[in-house]
């Protein structure tokens, strides 16, 4: 398969997981011995999110399917460079402890072999 499908189809079916709060979708994407990180601001303090498996990071996704809810997802842009590639997108993320919707830009930059994701970066601001 070309290297520019097999991103495609891992940052697509990791989008879809995420924006449907599909956790084991989400895990079956991401490589058991991965690297994760999550970094941004929210509305009043930064996050900042590191994992050296998947084990590790599990529990942290389980937290953000719980909490939070994606809605009016769109992929700006899709940049591949085997084996990395970035994805630009936007969302409105609700937020079930606060109640707010927040408008928000993301950037997700992935390292990536036949099958899963091996290393995964993603950062987010407010729009």
């Amino acid at each position: 398969m070309p290297e520019r499908k097999i991103a495609e189809q891992l940052i697509q079916q990791l989008h879809t997981a995420r924006i449907a709060g599909d956790l084991a979708g989400m895990c079956r994407v991401l490589a058991d011995d991965g690297r994760f990180e999550i970094l941004g601001a929210s509305a009043d303090k930064s996050i900042a999110i590191r994992a050296d498996n998947l084990t590790e990071f599990r529990s942290w996704l389980a937290m953000m399917v719980k909490v939070f809810r994606i809605s009016n997802y769109q992929l700006l842009s899709l940049t591949v460079e085997s084996p990395r590639a970035t994805a630009h997108w936007r969302a409105d993320i609700f937020s079930k402890v606060t109640g707010a919707t927040i408008p928000t830009e993301l950037v997700d930059i992935v390292q990536y072999n036949e099958d899963s994701i091996v290393n995964y970066t993603e950062f987010f601001a407010p729009r």
